[in-house]
């Protein structure tokens, strides 16, 4: 999610290889890709900027550069949601099903139709997921809510059925939340540059969801699941909401929509 023409990411950031999903190592940069990525996936342009918080006709504040001037529907996600942390097990499998969604495409394509993904997909209920057929799968495809990738539809069922083949009552959040020793890793970055595309905590999430026989888990796509999840803050130092995300637990819009 970004000012689009801002992205840039280092060499190998790109996710189509993951797209292309055999689930394994990869991540080789789709052709044309740079100019679209995400936020979660364009990080390396964040840059402090002011803004107006029309909405409260608050003082001009400074977000994260990715936020575009006047889209209220990127400025509500920056201000509500990225970087709150998210243990609620549904909202956790969303964000990794909507994050591998998002490979090859604007975070803003993907966003856009949040509540179409919700719907076909029953809340992102995994118990749910799981019980679907290949013929609802068909069913979805055909939906113009979503962005009709057979690859990614069908990963999102059986990405569902191996969380609820875990042993011995492990869960998603349990696994991810693991990874960063079970609080938020606080970054201070000053610059874009410092701001890395993939971390060896991502890393290792990545080689640990694959070994339980989760696809479109690549390491870039996880360190955009923890950024957007709340498990790292990267939020620049002069963005406002840098301070607020190190604060007390906040509750987050998407952990208490009815579903």
């Amino acid at each position: 999610m970004v000012t689009e023409a801002l992205a840039r990411r280092p060499s190998g950031s790109g996710r189509t290889g993951e797209a292309g999903d055999s689930g394994h190592a990869g991540d080789a940069r789709h052709p044309g890709v740079a100019a679209t990525l995400s936020a979660s996936r364009t990080i390396q342009a964040i840059k402090g900027r002011p803004a107006t918080d029309s909405a409260t006709s608050r003082e001009p504040i400074t977000r994260c550069a990715w936020v575009p001037a006047g889209d209220d529907l990127y400025a509500a996600y920056h201000d509500r949601e990225w970087g709150v942390p998210v243990r609620d097990e549904a909202s956790l499998f969303e964000l990794l099903c909507l994050e591998g969604a998002q490979a090859g495409l604007s975070w803003r394509t993907i966003l856009a139709r949040r509540g179409g993904y919700r719907s076909v997909f029953d809340g992102f209920d995994p118990a749910r997921v799981a019980t679907f057929d290949d013929a609802r799968l068909e069913s979805i495809l055909g939906d113009p809510r979503i962005v009709r990738n057979r690859l990614k539809v069908y990963a999102a069922r059986d990405n569902a059925r191996a969380l609820l083949g875990l042993p011995g009552g492990t869960t998603l959040g349990g696994l991810v939340w693991d990874v960063v020793g079970g609080k938020p890793i606080q970054n201070a970055w000053q610059s874009i540059d410092e701001v890395p595309a993939i971390t060896p905590e991502a890393d290792a999430m990545s080689r640990l969801l694959r070994s339980r026989g989760l696809r479109f888990v690549g390491p870039t796509i996880c360190y955009a699941f923890m950024q957007s999840a709340g498990l790292v803050n990267d939020h620049v130092v002069g963005c406002f909401r840098h301070a607020e995300v190190q604060g007390p637990a906040e509750p987050r819009p998407d952990q208490t929509r009815a579903r």
